[in-house]
């Protein structure tokens, strides 16, 4: 029977898939909000936290006073 080794590998250090953790404190409505979407649409709150913040980056005009 042959020997068969198992292959344990580093674990990437956090942060390095690209994504990086974020605190922040928002009003109760808001996480409801989020939260029926979430129901509805059987998708993680933070899945929809993501998704939600890059609609409204791509969707967003800065406006500077001069």
């Amino acid at each position: 029977m042959p020997n068969k080794k198992l292959t344990i590998t580093s674990k990437y250090p956090r942060g390095d898939d690209g994504y990086r953790t974020l605190s922040i404190r928002v009003r109760k409505e808001i996480i409801e909000g989020i939260d029926e979407i979430s129901v509805k649409t059987e998708r993680s709150r933070n899945e929809l936290i993501g998704t939600l913040l890059e609609y409204a980056i791509s969707n967003s005009e800065v406006v500077v006073d001069e």
